[in-house]
């Protein structure tokens, strides 16, 4: 089965693919970083199988799968080298492109991710998983809302605002999210780490409650010579801290080729 790929294109400059999060798809996990760092780069985004309208294939969801398209998309926006920027389960993606086609990968940014899946993220997408099924759309997104923003965020709300992200995730499920949240439940790429030659930046939210800084943690001391950014913010950086993410991307990447 082809998988349709029709990649978000901007830009001009050095490559810089986007990996996105599980549940979620370019524009949703980045936010407006793909306009702020297309000033300097090639920035292409190709959402999953399962999500932005792209069927899910006919076997299982797998990394390998998933590091081939982000490669696919290069191809398709020109680019030899390229760096990628994985989000959340997007690290794990960047992770096994890196190891898988190494001599595509100039440099990796992991935000907000995780070198394996423990217990607690065991339970996290068993209970999304099951209001997704559930069909409850305000139990999700009050969920979701409460995993991904940072405390202090919420608490800066109004009521009426609270209101509005709630609609807001309520209506955003990709169709693929349960084998999204499958394949999140299952990562493991913590043997590969090693194995990773190129220059790292791990972005950590100080706040993030989905993927804790003890999992940005252990990711960055996998990997030789990798960088870690603390950002105040949850694991919604593309909401919270935006710029920020973008200026700390931007002065890696320009710094490590």
């Amino acid at each position: 089965m082809t998988l349709p790929l029709d990649p978000l294109i901007l830009g001009s400059g050095p490559g810089l693919v986007l990996a996105h999060g599980a549940g979620s798809d370019v524009r949703d996990s980045f936010g407006p970083l793909p306009e702020l760092l297309a000033e300097c780069h090639t920035v292409v985004g190709a959402d999953y199988p399962g999500s932005g309208g792209v069927p899910l294939p006919s076997g299982p969801l797998t990394l390998d799968l998933l590091a081939d398209r982000l490669v696919a998309s290069a191809d398709a926006a020109g680019l030899s080298t390229f760096a990628v920027s994985g989000f959340s389960m997007g690290s794990a993606v960047a992770v096994r492109t890196a190891t898988r086609h190494p001599d595509r990968i100039d440099a990796l940014v992991l935000s907000a991710g995780l070198a394996a899946a423990n217990p607690r993220l065991r339970l996290v997408a068993d209970t999304w998983g099951a209001l997704v099924r559930a069909g409850d759309s305000d139990a999700l997104a009050s969920y979701l809302s409460l995993l991904v923003n940072s405390r202090a965020w919420l608490d800066q709300r109004t009521p009426e605002q609270v209101r509005e992200q709630v609609l807001l995730f309520g209506c955003g499920t990709p169709p693929g999210t349960e084998a999204h949240l499958e394949l999140l439940g299952g990562l493991d790429v913590r043997g590969e780490l090693g194995r990773v030659r190129v220059p790292t930046l791990v972005v950590s939210p100080t706040d993030d409650l989905l993927l804790t800084p003890a999992d940005h943690r252990r990711l960055a001391a996998g990997i030789t010579g990798s960088v870690l950014v603390p950002i105040d913010c949850g694991h919604a950086l593309a909401s919270e801290r935006p710029r920020e993410w973008a200026e700390a991307t931007g002065r890696f990447l320009a710094s490590a080729r």
